[in-house]
Parts: structure tokens; sequence; C-alpha cells
């Protein structure tokens, strides 16, 4: 199994840029996403054959909310089938792919700002691998997830996410999983095949995406004061913190674009980034 310590002389001896790898956010939306042939999961695969194969990939999960920081430890983390109400063939899917324990500690090691727990428990929700196993389908690629500490402000989720920057240049790929604009309350659940935003939706996910382009970070870790918008868009900040987490990622070196820009039922915007 590929470790960090296995190929970090291999990786110090490259510049650069030739081997920072990409910062992603995705959009995840249903679990069915999982499972079915969509233009978002389709994007998913595509996605992965204009990265650079990476060595490990390292998932901020909106499903993973804890008191604290842990990180997954275990070799071979289990598939969560955390929902309710779907098709019997979602709860029966296994991603069998590996995790790596050495990375992990060696993850916690980058983070100073607080300890990080090394977790041997929870395993791969699907606001992982409902993604990676479109990007991966194969599971040959070792996936850790990061736990969100609920508890916390953006700024520290931001600045926490700056620690993680080393890894980037190690060959690992790093995604937030989450959705800019989820308010579940609000969905049009008998639209949620078709593609539309709400006004209020439309206006502050072009607003989140513009605030993106413009590097004000400031302004997106502050969500609360953009508004009445982001107060719909974000009721809770459990979708919103991964976005954090890849902002805090960008170098200024790093271009930024959209892909899967849509929105559904409403309420919910698949809309996702690529950074570097």
């Amino acid at each position: 199994m590929t470790t960090l310590s296995a190929f970090k002389n291999f990786t110090d001896n490259l510049p650069e840029d030739e081997h920072m790898m990409p910062v992603l956010f995705i959009g995840h939306g249903s679990p069915m996403n999982g499972i079915e042939d969509t233009e978002f999961s389709r994007r998913w695969t595509q996605m992965a054959k204009e990265t650079p194969t990476p060595k490990a990939v390292l998932v901020v999960s909106a499903h993973w909310l804890t008191r604290g920081t842990r990180i997954t430890a275990m070799d071979f983390p289990k598939t969560i089938h955390d929902f309710g109400g779907f098709p019997r063939e979602l709860f029966a899917v296994q991603y069998p792919a590996p995790g790596d324990p050495l990375l992990a500690k060696e993850t916690a090691k980058l983070i100073q700002s607080t300890q990080v727990e090394l977790d041997h428990d929870w395993g791969l929700d699907h606001g992982t691998w409902t993604i990676i196993r479109h990007m991966y389908p194969h599971a040959d690629i070792p996936v850790l997830q990061l736990s969100i500490d609920y508890s916390k402000h953006p700024q520290y989720h931001y600045e926490m996410a700056k620690e993680l920057y080393a890894l980037r240049k190690k060959g690992v790929l790093i995604i937030g999983s989450g959705n800019m604009v989820h308010n579940l309350r609000m969905a049009a659940w008998d639209r949620l095949n078709e593609q539309f935003a709400f006004d209020w939706a439309s206006k502050i996910n072009d607003q989140f995406k513009y605030l993106i382009q413009q590097n004000d970070h400031r302004a997106l870790i502050n969500y609360e004061k953009l508004g009445r918008e982001a107060t719909l868009a974000i009721p809770t900040p459990d979708h919103y913190l991964p976005l954090i987490y890849t902002l805090g990622l960008k170098s200024s070196k790093d271009n930024v674009a959209f892909f899967n820009d849509k929105a559904v039922a409403g309420s919910l915007t698949m809309t996702s980034v690529k950074i570097g």
C-alpha cells in the first residue's frame, strides 16, 4: 500500500508546480447520484480522468460532524449507509477502498492547531462514496475522511485547512463534499429531478461564485453577513463548511473553475469547484 512516507522522497525532489494536486469542492446532492447515471455523476467520472491519479484521497464530508477533529485510520473503512427512504439497491452498495493508517497519522501530525484523534469506527459515508465510486470505480486508491468539528466557526476550519496544504504536494487529492445551497425544508421534492432554482437560491449561488472568483474568502467565511439569501441557503453550516476547507487550501497561483453548476428541487445547488 502506498503511504505518505513511501513517496515522500520522490515528491520532495520534484518542483512544486509539477506535482501539485488540485483541490475539489463537490456538490454531492442526493445519495441516488451514487448509483445513477446522471449528468452530475458523469462529470465526476470525467473529473477523475482530468486529474492526476492520486496517491490517496482525503474527503471532508458534510456527513461526519464531531466534537473535536477525527480522521479515519483503519486499513479498510466500512461503507456507511447514512440515509433512509431510498431503494434497497442503494443500501446494497459497498465501496471497498483501502484506508491508509500511516497517512492518517502523518495528516494528524500536520494539524498543529488541535489534537486530531485517529478514528477506527467511522468509515466512508455517502458524502464520500457516492462520489468516489464514480471517480475511482476499481476502489484501488486509499480513501480517508476528516471530520468536521461542528462546534467551531468557519474561520477555524479555514485556518485548519491551511495546515493540510502540504498534502497537495504529496499526491493527495483533497475533496470537500457538501452543497453550497442546501435547504431541505424548502426543497420542492416533487421536482427533485428537475433542474431549477428558486430566485433566492440562484442569486446567492451566483454571489458565492463571484466571491470565490474574486478570492474574497473573508466574505465567504462570514456568510451570515451576506443577507437573507445566505441564511436561506445555509440554515445549518454542515454542507457549507466543506467549501471553506477547499478555499483554505487555495494558493495564490491556483486557477478556479466551476462544474456541475446546476440547481435541483429549487433549493439545492450542485455547483462544484476545481481549485488548481
